[in-house]
């Protein structure tokens, strides 16, 4: 069973939305495959470009996903 962690960064700026990241990647448990990074498509830029700047090389995310047009990114922390 797919374990996915959400985390809302609405109205969060850059360093708060950081810092929720961050937190969220720590406290994952092994059971967790993905954080689901919810940034918004507008107003969410900042974050979006945050969120898949910081985190493509983070050493606990495999890989990133994302919806063109969608204000959500994937962290994948692990494979099914």
């Amino acid at each position: 069973m797919e374990s996915i962690v959400e985390i809302d960064l609405h109205g969060k700026n850059a360093y708060q939305g950081r810092i929720a990241v961050d937190a969220a990647l720590r406290r994952a448990r092994p059971g967790v495959m993905r954080i689901r990074v919810i940034h918004g498509c507008n107003s969410g830029s900042v974050l979006r470009d945050m969120v898949r700047s910081e985190y493509a090389r983070h050493p606990k995310v495999l890989r990133m996903e994302t919806r063109l047009g969608d204000g959500v990114t994937d962290l994948v922390l692990r494979e099914f």
